[in-house]
């Protein structure tokens, strides 16, 4: 286990969800590496803390698809296939393009300047960070931006299964991202274009924007099945 994120005590009240929250953060910056196993004991030990908020923490994260459970052994990081990761990235596709269709022209009219102002500030970071290929900033911005454009259609079950598979595919993706060289120019960078098809309300630009980012992830780490 890396020493890390268990360098200090976590003191806050909801303990439960800061170490899922940090446990998820090792396993999507690819710190925590497919089947790597370790035991409720060791994550306790770790974040100085007792052993049923860090059960219950594992077990979300279990819920999340992100860990399996080891018969008598403890846990282990999922190990996802190519063809889950097609999977996903067809089903964020769906999902997306379900918003923009069905959804989105009447979430827009309703969305205060404040939250596309914040949507706008994510969208800028995240291509900032993928034309510099700084994946470890990369993944925090680009997930905080698809939350945030998510939940402007107010259905909290689209955006946070929308959420769940961006996590997935990330966690697949980063480990072969990493055995590149220079990913400088090389990940998908259209935040803001997107953003701006969202605010002038062309949503079939948004559509294509959105299609043409999921082909490029197939392209860069889908692979064959």
């Amino acid at each position: 286990m890396p020493a890390g994120p268990g360098s200090g005590v976590i003191r806050r009240n909801t303990l439960r969800q800061q170490i899922a929250d940090a446990l998820r953060d090792e396993v999507l910056a690819g710190r925590l590496p497919c089947g790597d196993q370790f035991t409720v004991k060791e994550i306790a030990e770790q974040y100085g803390v007792s052993a049923t908020p860090v059960r219950e923490a594992l077990l979300d994260l279990c819920a999340q698809g992100l860990l399996d459970v080891e018969q008598h052994r403890g846990f282990r990081v999922h190990a996802f296939t190519a063809a889950d990761y097609r999977a996903m990235i067809e089903a964020r596709t769906l999902i997306v393009e379900g918003i923009f269709r069905t959804r989105a022209e009447r979430a827009l009219s309703t969305v205060p300047p404040s939250v596309m102002m914040s949507i706008r500030r994510r969208a800028e970071e995240a291509e900032r960070a993928a034309r510099a290929g700084d994946m470890d900033v990369l993944i925090g911005y680009d997930l905080r931006f698809w939350r945030e454009l998510g939940s402007l259609v107010g259905n909290p079950y689209i955006s946070d299964f929308l959420d769940r598979v961006r996590v997935q595919s990330w966690v697949f993706a980063v480990p072969l991202l990493r055995r590149e060289p220079d990913l400088r120019g090389r990940l998908w960078h259209g935040h803001r274009d997107l953003v701006s098809a969202v605010v002038r309300h062309d949503l079939s630009e948004a559509q294509r924007l959105v299609r043409e980012y999921n082909e490029h992830s197939l392209a860069l780490v889908g692979g064959p099945g």
